[in-house]
């Protein structure tokens, strides 16, 4: 099939993931890669304090509170380099 009839049957409002290898989808940037970090008993006493408190799993709340903190650095680097002083 080539991709003026792919697009056929996807514009003719047809389900066209029968027609697509599932198997090589990639997210670009969302892969996973497992990384090992060593806490400090108190720090993973505390981790699953709060990831109780909340109802998710320390993994949750890690991934979440170390994503925040990199948008929060992400914006400031863009703010920097927009800046009209410079």
């Amino acid at each position: 099939m080539n991709g003026k009839e792919f697009d056929e049957i996807f514009d003719s409002g047809e389900d066209v993931t029968h027609l697509l290898d599932l198997s090589t989808i990639r997210r670009p940037r969302l892969e996973l890669r497992k990384v090992n970090v060593d806490f400090p008993v108190w720090m993973i006493q505390e981790l699953d304090h709060e990831s109780t408190r909340l109802g998710i799993t320390r993994q949750s709340l890690i991934k979440s509170w170390i994503g925040e903190r990199l948008d929060e650095i992400i914006k400031n680097r863009t703010v920097l380099l927009d800046d009209p002083t410079d």
